[in-house]
């Protein structure tokens, strides 16, 4: 499949937490190439649009047609057995073997290629529980590469890292798209990641869905009236690209006022 084509086309889904519409009427495609971000805040139906897309949930309306497989990282995991990192990402190649079947050379070849795309091969031997939230996420990629995707789903992936975590992946994700030719779409509580790399953008509030290119989609004003406390685009000192980041104010304390 080509850079461009869709791997996942959505047609007019709708979800509902019990009484609650989350969303309707949504409609879009993720194509190879691409990096998309979900926007939202708490409880505007995200993670629950991650899961139709992934099919572990049916939408309540509408349906969604995926062309190879999708893999997934989950905002996090927690393993019941001390499991060695190399046998971690092996399980992304559970579809291959069968449930009863061992792994081949080619799969654990390719479990290490994943290890090693996105820089923690040296972690291959290590029990999966002593690492980092940083290292564990990173691992967490690698899994999903081993599945051999046309598309990978993250939720919120560096919601919980340190500043060097965050830059590492959202660089992995970016070039997962730009190398790899592969379709990308993760959830965000920051805007400012969307804005580092996201092409498209889904932003969700009150039972909508407004989609569009990021560029569009990440302005002040949009932004100020998702997350309903005003969002200002800040130029990046002495840049050389003329990019830019997004913050939002914070309102100063009495005595700061004083």
């Amino acid at each position: 499949m080509n850079a461009g084509a869709a791997v996942i086309e959505a047609k007019r889904l709708a979800a509902r937490a019990g009484p609650r519409l989350l969303f309707s009427d949504v409609s879009f495609d993720l194509a190879r190439g691409r990096v998309s971000a979900i926007l939202g805040p708490n409880g505007a139906g995200k993670t629950t649009l991650l899961r139709i897309l992934l099919g572990v949930r049916k939408p309540d309306q509408g349906e969604v047609v995926r062309h190879g497989v999708i893999g997934y990282v989950p905002q996090r995991s927690e393993t019941a057995f001390a499991y060695l990192v190399k046998d971690i990402v092996i399980m992304g190649r559970a579809r291959h073997v069968g449930a009863l079947g061992a792994p081949r050379s080619s799969d654990r070849t390719i479990a290490a290629d994943a290890l090693a795309r996105v820089g923690v091969a040296h972690l291959a031997e290590r029990s999966f529980d002593t690492l980092s939230g940083g290292e564990r996420q990173l691992v967490l990629v690698a899994r999903a590469l081993a599945t051999e995707p046309a598309a990978i789903l993250l939720d919120e992936p560096a919601s919980a890292l340190d500043l060097r975590h965050q830059a590492h992946i959202l660089s992995i994700m970016r070039s997962l798209a730009r190398t790899d030719s592969l379709a990308v779409l993760f959830t965000t509580h920051h805007p400012q990641h969307a804005a580092a790399i996201a092409d498209g953008a889904i932003l969700m509030r009150g039972g909508g869905a407004e989609i569009g290119r990021a560029e569009e989609l990440l302005s002040e004003q949009r932004l100020t009236d998702l997350y309903g406390v005003p969002v200002r685009r800040l130029a990046i000192p002495g840049d050389a690209r003329g990019r830019s980041t997004l913050v939002a104010e914070v309102e100063p304390a009495e005595s700061d006022a004083a």
